[in-house]
């Protein structure tokens, strides 16, 4: 998955947890932390996939 697609999937993903939160099927309290949970679950998709090792394996060939 490119990260563009990734990044667009988070996007969805807050969207639709706040919206789920207006209609009150998602609590309050749970969809005040839900963006920060998906960052912190999904990683690549806001930081990419460069890699600090990347460049030692790149240096090897």
């Amino acid at each position: 998955m490119t990260t563009t697609r990734s990044a667009l999937l988070l996007a969805a993903a807050m969207i639709g947890i706040a919206l789920l939160a207006i209609v009150d099927v998602v609590p309050e309290r749970l969809a005040q932390f839900a963006p920060l949970a998906l960052l912190a679950l999904f990683p690549q998709a806001w930081l990419g996939r460069s890699r600090v090792c990347g460049r030692a394996v790149k240096a090897e060939r």
